[in-house]
C-alpha cells in the first residue's frame, strides 16, 4: 500500500514521464533508453523504477523491441509484472520469450492470479509448463486451473485469493482472522460462506460487517440472494450481468458447485473493453486479435480476406452497372451522379448496420422487440430519403439543367436509403440468427444490397424515364 508520500513520488515521476498529449516524452525515453545500454542500474531504477504499472506499460511500448527485455531484467524485483497486462500481446510474448523461465516465475508470483494468468495464457504449452514448474505446488495447482479453463471464460477471469469462511463463525471470528491472515487477498469486498464441501451459502459485505458487533453469527448478515457466476460462463454474459445488477464481486463456482474463485469489476472493466474493440475492428474488417506492435506481413495477411470479400461485392456491383452501358454512355450525367447514389447508400446502410450490430452484442436488440426497430428504421430510410431527393435532386437539375434527372435522382435516393436501412438492420439479425458474428460478416452484405440497389434504381429509372435503352 502506498502512503502519502510514496503517491506523491510516483505522480511526479509520471508528470516527467508524459508531455502535454499524455504521450512519452521523447526526452525521457532516450533517457531510458540509454540507462539500459550502459547497463546502468542504478539510473534505471531512478527514472522508472515508482512508475505505475500502467506508466511503465506504455514506456515499454515505446521502448525499442531490443531493449524491452533488457529493461525488465535490469530492474530486477523494482519491476511490476503487472505492468504487463498493460501492453499489446505480441509485445508480451517477445518479452516472454526472451526472459528465463525462472525470472518470469519470480515475477507473476507477486501477482494476483488472474493477472498472473493473463500474462501467460497466450505462450506455448510448453513454455507455460516450464514457468509453472518453478513456482510453489500451491501456487501452481491454482494457475493451471485456471488456464484450463476455456478462453473467454469466466474461470479465465477469476483470481483464486477470496475470504472463505464457516456459518458458525461470529463477525469478531471474521475479523480475527482477517486481522490474523498474512496472505489476504490485496483488495476485497466480500466474504464468502462456504460449508465443509465448499458449497457456497452466502455472501457477506465488508461493509456490512464492519458495521456490526463482534458476537453477531456471520450467517444473520449473509446474503442469500448471490449473484454467481460458473467458471465455464462466457465473460461476456458475466460482463452483462455485473452492469445489470452493479456488481462490484460475483463468486465463481465449478461444476460441482464449490467455491473456486472470485471475478471483480476491474476484471469486468477488461472484458467490456476487449469486446468493444472486437466489435470495432471486425466492423473495419480487421482480425480480433491484431495489434499496432504486429509485423507488416500479419496484419497484410489478416485483412486480405475482408478485402477479398469486398472485392467479390464489388464486381457484382460492377455487373450491376455493366447491363446499363447504353444508358450511360447515351447521358454522361448518370456516370457523374453514380457515386453520389452508392456513398449514400453505403453511409446510411453504415450507421443503421453499426447501431444494429452493438445493439445485438449487448442483447438490446432480440426477437421481442425486432419487428419494432426494424419498422422504426424503415421509417428513418424513408424520411431521410425524401429530404435528399428534395437537395440532391434540386442540385442535379441545376447542375445539368434538366429538371427530369432531379426527380429520376430523387426517386433513386429515396429507394436506396430505405434499402439502406432494411439491408443494416436485417442482415445483422439473419446473420446472428444463423449462428454467425454480425460485426464481422454485415459489412460486405450490406455494402452489397445498397450498391446493386442503388445503381439498379437509379440507372433503370434513368433508362425508362428517358427512353435511352
Amino acid at each position: 500500500m502506498l502512503d502519502e508520500k510514496d503517491m506523491t513520488v510516483t505522480a511526479s515521476v509520471g508528470a516527467a514521464l508524459r508531455d502535454e498529449e499524455g504521450a512519452v516524452r521523447s526526452e525521457f525515453l532516450q533517457q531510458v533508453s540509454d540507462a539500459i545500454e550502459r547497463n546502468d542500474v542504478v539510473a534505471l531504477r531512478e527514472l522508472a523504477g515508482e512508475l505505475h504499472e500502467a506508466d511503465t506499460g506504455d514506456l515499454i511500448e515505446a521502448l525499442d523491441p531490443d531493449l524491452r527485455a533488457r529493461f525488465v531484467e535490469l530492474l530486477g524485483s523494482d519491476f511490476d509484472f503487472t505492468a504487463l497486462t498493460e501492453v499489446d500481446d505480441a509485445v508480451r510474448e517477445e518479452i516472454l520469450e526472451e526472459l528465463e523461465p525462472e525470472t518470469v516465475a519470480e515475477g507473476v508470483r507477486e501477482l494476483d492470479s488472474d493477472d498472473a494468468a493473463y500474462i501467460l495464457e497466450d505462450l506455448p504449452k510448453q513454455e507455460q509448463a516450464e514457468i509453472l514448474e518453478q513456482l510453489p505446488s500451491l501456487e501452481r495447482a491454482a494457475l493451471a486451473r485456471i488456464l484450463d479453463y476455456p478462453e473467454d471464460s469466466a474461470g479465465r477471469r477469476m483470481q483464486t485469493e477470496f475470504i472463505a469462511v464457516p456459518p458458525s463463525w461470529t463477525v469478531g471470528h471474521a475479523i480475527d482472522h482477517m486481522r490474523e491472515t498474512v496472505d489476504l487477498p490485496e483488495r476485497f469486498w466480500e466474504l464468502y460462506v462456504v460449508d465443509t464441501a465448499f458449497k457456497l451459502l452466502g455472501t457477506v459485505g465488508l461493509d456490512r460487517l464492519l458495521r456490526t458487533k463482534r458476537p453477531v453469527p456471520i450467517t444473520d448478515l449473509m446474503d442469500d440472494e448471490r449473484w454467481s457466476v460458473h467458471a465455464t460462463d462466457d465473460q461476456e454474459e458475466v460482463a452483462r450481468m455485473f452492469e445489470r445488477y452493479n456488481l462490484v464481486a460475483a463468486p465463481v463456482l465449478d461444476a460441482g458447485e464449490r467455491l473456486v474463485g472470485v471475478i471483480t469489476f476491474d476484471d469486468i472493466v477488461d472484458v467490456i473493453e476487449e469486446e468493444a474493440e472486437e466489435d470495432i475492428k471486425a466492423l473495419g474488417g480487421v482480425n480480433r486479435d491484431e495489434e499496432l506492435s504486429d509485423s507488416i506481413w500479419t496484419i497484410a495477411k489478416s485483412r486480405f480476406p475482408w478485402l477479398l470479400a469486398n472485392l467479390m461485392c464489388a464486381l457484382v456491383s460492377a455487373w450491376v452497372i455493366s447491363q446499363f452501358e447504353g444508358s450511360i454512355v447515351k447521358m454522361v450525367a448518370l456516370a457523374v451522379l453514380m457515386p453520389i447514389v452508392a456513398s449514400m447508400g453505403g453511409n446510411a446502410g453504415t450507421q443503421t448496420m453499426t447501431v444494429a450490430v452493438r445493439a445485438l452484442a449487448t442483447r438490446d436488440l432480440s426477437d421481442a422487440n425486432s419487428l419494432r426497430v426494424v419498422r422504426r428504421e424503415v421509417i428513418v430510410g424513408l424520411i431521410n430519403g425524401v429530404g435528399f431527393a428534395l437537395i440532391m435532386g434540386t442540385i442535379a437539375a441545376v447542375w445539368f439543367q434538366v429538371a427530369d434527372l432531379g426527380l429520376v435522382i430523387g426517386l433513386a435516393m429515396i429507394c436506396v436509403l430505405t434499402a439502406a436501412a432494411i439491408g443494416g438492420i436485417v442482415i445483422p439479425l439473419v446473420l446472428t440468427r444463423l449462428g454467425i458474428d454480425p460485426a464481422l460478416a454485415s459489412g460486405p452484405f450490406v455494402t452489397t444490397v445498397t450498391d446493386v440497389v442503388g445503381f439498379f434504381a437509379f440507372l433503370g429509372i434513368a433508362t425508362l424515364w428517358f427512353g435511352l435503352k
